[in-house]
């Protein structure tokens, strides 16, 4: 009887990563696919982080500041669509501009707008979002409008200075198994309620 490995979950690994990157340290990831991940750990390490990788194993040392950097969303084995919500979170308080390029969906600014509440200095013009550096970002009430931009307020909030309430967590709650206890285990401070 053979068996079968499920493979790991690509974007929630680079969400983890990205979550240390914003908030700075270390992680270990381990039972991951690096191969698969091979477009985001190239834009991770273009912002400046140290990267250790191994045949299933992750280690990512952030950088005192991230670096500015330009994304372009393509069909895998690009950089998918999935991680630029992410991507859009942690470039907030990089160094200098950013800019992301989405060529695959329509409409998939919608958490731009909880960003700049927090004080992201953010604009879009069509498909592309120009993301100016700022020193930090404040915690605020801000709302999930789907999984990944939900996800990117999570990052955000776990950077802030200050309280972050993200309204509409079902929509990031269905996408990451316990996502809020794999981030307490890096130290975050989170709480579920209402749910």
């Amino acid at each position: 009887m053979s068996g079968y490995n499920i493979m790991s979950d690509r974007i929630e690994a680079g969400t983890l990563l990205c979550a240390v990157a914003q908030s700075g340290g270390e992680i270990k990831l381990k039972k991951v696919e690096p191969e698969n991940l091979t477009s985001v750990l190239h834009k991770l390490e273009e912002c400046g982080c140290f990267l250790d990788i191994k045949k299933d194993t992750i280690i990512l040392k952030s950088p005192k500041k991230l670096n500015n950097i330009e994304i372009k969303t393509m069909p895998y084995p690009g950089f998918p669509t999935d991680m630029q919500s992410i991507f859009a979170s942690m470039l907030t308080t990089a160094r200098g501009t950013s800019l992301i390029i989405e060529n695959i969906f329509e409409n998939r600014y919608k958490y731009v707008n909880e960003l700049r509440k927090m004080g992201a200095k953010i604009t879009v013009e069509g498909k592309i979002c120009i993301i100016k550096g700022t020193r930090r970002l404040y915690g605020a009430n801000v709302s999930a409008t789907d999984l990944r931009g939900g996800a990117s307020l999570v990052l955000a909030g776990l950077s802030a200075k200050g309280t972050t309430v993200i309204d509409n967590a079902k929509y990031i709650l269905r996408g990451y198994e316990n996502l809020d206890k794999k981030l307490t285990s890096l130290g975050a401070k989170i709480m579920l309620d209402n749910l």
